[in-house]
């Protein structure tokens, strides 16, 4: 997850809600103003919303080899997990 600067100047910034356990229980964004005292430290790792659709494109497109790789294991194997006589 990244923190996003967004077009009015505000970030949106990863949490976790942790149980009392210590457990992750969900993850959401949450808006951080410029008046928040970690805004500046927050800002320095951020990307615009245009910076993280480009990198979640090229991981799209770096991944096509892989998908395409993986879709061949798949048909050598069947779709069910079985090699071609039928065993698992």
């Amino acid at each position: 997850m990244f923190v996003i600067k967004l077009p009015n100047g505000n970030l949106m910034v990863p949490e976790s809600a942790v149980d009392a356990d210590g457990r992750v229980v969900g993850d959401a964004y949450v808006e951080v103003r410029p008046a928040d005292p970690e805004y500046a430290r927050l800002a320095q790792q951020a990307v615009s919303e245009q910076e993280l659709e480009d990198r979640k494109r090229r991981w799209r497109d770096g991944d096509e080899a892989l998908r395409r790789e993986f879709e061949m294991y798949l048909a050598n194997r069947g779709r069910a997990g079985q090699d071609s006589t039928g065993q698992d």
